[in-house]
């Protein structure tokens, strides 16, 4: 199994069959703040490999929709299509519906809840836990989707409303579960049908009451290669607590994503091989597998109305 420092991998055919057609919602591309391996045209080619449908190539600072427009020269010959969206952190404005709708307003396909800016993920990593540096103090502060009362924000409330508007995806970011719960009731009443809760197990640690309840309300749960991967320093799960992840959730409410992207980590297309390798060695049949890589996440980006 090849890592980073190797030469990028070829699966076998029957692999390849399996990952033909995937989406990447969760590509860690550059231009960032965060130091990265790749840019999001060499993501794009490098997608070609396994005949990835689409990549959704995500900032924790940025709108990446105006990255795909400003690369749109470069991507015009890339092999597999580029997407952005926005992350409602500090840059941004926080949870700002403005920013929302200049992102939807140029193409952009996904809004995900505060991440670097969310509590949670601050408390997270209030210690020297290797997260990426940005090199120099961003001036983040914490950002939430509720108001003074407790309530989800008139701000929030207006972020579903253009969300289920434009039909794109939305997630919960890495807010605690309970700031996700009111979110998506939100979202829900208004009429988004694209809900994606990221990591429940880790950062935004969702009870198991809540994440019923988000699964009931039609929301996808994700779960990264890049934590199953051994190529990645933490925290290098076993693959079987994804495959009891997968059990307990189904495949039909799951998402398999990259996460990858970022120096020092695997490419993202070598984590969908090691991650499809492995999980069918432990049972995982094809048709789940792409359940789980292709048609949900298909979905989700709005490249199919039904999966």
């Amino acid at each position: 199994m090849a890592f980073v420092d190797e030469a990028p991998i070829t699966p076998s055919p029957a692999v390849l069959k399996v990952l033909d057609g995937a989406v990447d919602l969760h590509c860690h591309s550059g231009p960032s703040p965060f130091p990265r391996r790749i840019d999001h045209v060499d993501a794009s080619r490098d997608a070609a490999r396994i005949n990835m449908r689409a990549i959704l190539v995500k900032s924790h600072h940025h709108n990446t929709a105006m990255d795909v427009l400003a690369m749109r020269k470069l991507l015009a010959d890339a092999p597999t299509p580029v997407y952005g969206g926005v992350a409602l952190n500090t840059e941004v404005g926080g949870v700002n519906p403005s920013a929302v709708a200049l992102a939807i307003g140029m193409g952009g396909r996904c809004v995900w809840g505060p991440t670097v800016s969310a509590a949670q993920h601050i408390a997270a990593h209030s210690h020297d836990d290797g997260f990426p540096n940005a090199g120099g103090d961003l001036h983040e502060k914490v950002e939430t989707v509720l108001g003074p009362d407790g309530d989800v924000s008139e701000a929030a409330d207006t972020v579903t409303k253009l969300v289920a508007e434009a039909g794109i995806l939305m997630t919960g970011g890495h807010m605690d579960g309970e700031q996700i719960r009111a979110y998506f009731h939100a979202a829900h009443r208004n009429g988004v049908k694209r809900l994606l809760l990221h990591h429940p197990d880790f950062i935004v640690n969702t009870p198991d009451s809540v994440l019923e309840e988000l699964v009931g309300l039609g929301a996808f749960v994700e779960h990264e290669i890049a934590m199953y991967h051994p190529g990645v320093s933490a925290p290098r799960w076993p693959i079987q607590r994804l495959v009891d992840w997968i059990e307990r959730i189904g495949p039909e409410h799951t998402v398999i994503d990259s996460d990858l992207g970022q120096e020092g980590n695997p490419l993202p297309v070598d984590g969908y091989i090691y991650i499809v390798e492995q999980l069918l060695d432990h049972g995982v049949s094809e048709q789940d597998i792409r359940q789980m890589i292709c048609r949900n996440t298909a979905y989700l980006l709005g490249l199919e109305e039904s999966r």
